[in-house]
């Protein structure tokens, strides 16, 4: 336990010591959500319709076809929607403008939509969709549902792909790139020759990455909810519950990588390798729903995707952790795997 404790408390100290990475630490994520609070403070600006199509069906967009066609609405996504609760909650909060339930969607007999009166979205795709269906040569029976709820703003929804995006640098580079560093510049090979062994080194280095990413991220939501007020409809408790797993598994991907490389140049080149992926494939700024089926997939082999999507469900849906089990099994599958392979390729020296 001294053992550990001393490399523990060495980390900090290194870190809190070097200003300009304590620095980028707060500001480059403060910098990011004051920019996306100024340019798109208020409303998203794309229209969005649901589409209540059930879950065992595979040919949702063979469905979708007619129906666009039919209902001749320009510059509108339609999106397959397969859990009719989870999409009026949408609703309620304007990630979708309008929710549509058709018996036939080939050919419509009946209709029921759903839509937030405090909408400016819904508003006019109710007033579209009303004069389009009237204008039909069929008759088709149109029933309205009303949703009252709190808007999401774009902020309110990309803060916590910032705030991920912030966790994911600072636990891949904080971790993979100064141990590598440590390796190069023989730090590594002093350590070895002291009564440390590689498991209480390792130990030390996860936790104190784990602590110093929640502080940090912590410390920017406090600060920015402060002027913004951001939406919480969920358990702060349950947050960082996710926030704890989430950096757990990026940081043993972090340790993974900087296992055997030597070179800081290699080491660099390996981390952007794995970070960027991430970034544009885990949904961070904007949203993957309705993309296409394969890219939804590779998104989910990414554990920045599951710690984003379970961070959107308890901030924006006031999701509790069973709501979010499979994220966070993921999650600790992930950082099980890791953590088993960590040791048995680790090595203190270049050879």
């Amino acid at each position: 336990m001294n053992n550990f404790l001393a490399v523990f408390i060495a980390r900090n100290r290194e870190f809190y010591r070097d200003k300009s990475s304590l620095s980028w630490a707060f500001i480059f994520p403060l910098f990011i959500i004051i920019l996306f609070a100024f340019t798109f403070g208020t409303e998203r600006n794309q229209y969005k319709i649901g589409i209540l199509i059930p879950q065992h069906d595979n040919s949702s967009q063979q469905q979708l076809q007619p129906l666009q066609q039919q209902l001749n609405i320009d510059h509108v996504q339609y999106i397959p929607q397969h859990n009719r609760d989870k999409a009026v909650t949408k609703i309620s909060h304007h990630q979708l403008d309008l929710l549509l339930d058709l018996e036939n969607p080939a050919q419509p007999s009946a209709l029921t939509y759903w839509v937030n009166p405090s909408s400016p979205g819904g508003y006019f795709l109710e007033k579209i969709l009303t004069n389009t269906l009237s204008q039909q040569a069929e008759q088709i029976q149109i029933k309205k549902m009303s949703v009252q709820g709190q808007p999401v703003r774009y902020l309110d929804w990309v803060l916590p792909g910032v705030l991920a995006m912030n966790m994911m640098f600072s636990c891949l580079f904080g971790v993979g790139y100064v141990i590598v560093n440590y390796r190069q510049n023989g730090v590594l090979k002093r350590l070895q020759a002291t009564p440390l062994n590689a498991f209480q080194f390792l130990a030390a280095q996860v936790c104190s990455r784990l602590i110093i990413t929640l502080i940090t991220t912590s410390t920017i939501f406090i600060g920015c909810n402060l002027f913004f007020d951001f939406l919480m409809l969920g358990s702060y408790f349950n947050l960082l519950i996710v926030a704890l797993l989430g950096a757990t598994s990026l940081i043993s991907i972090g340790l993974i990588s900087a296992c055997r490389t030597s070179n800081t140049e290699l080491s660099n080149g390996i981390l952007n390798i794995i970070s960027l992926p991430m970034v544009f494939l885990s949904g961070i700024w904007f949203s993957l729903e309705g993309a296409h089926p394969n890219l939804q997939l590779v998104a989910q082999w990414l554990p920045l995707t599951h710690l984003i999507e379970a961070t959107r469900r308890i901030m924006l849906e006031g999701a509790n952790l069973q709501d979010v089990a499979y994220n966070l099994w993921v999650l600790i599958a992930i950082s099980v795997i890791s953590l088993v392979l960590i040791p048995l390729f680790f090595r203190w020296d270049k050879s």
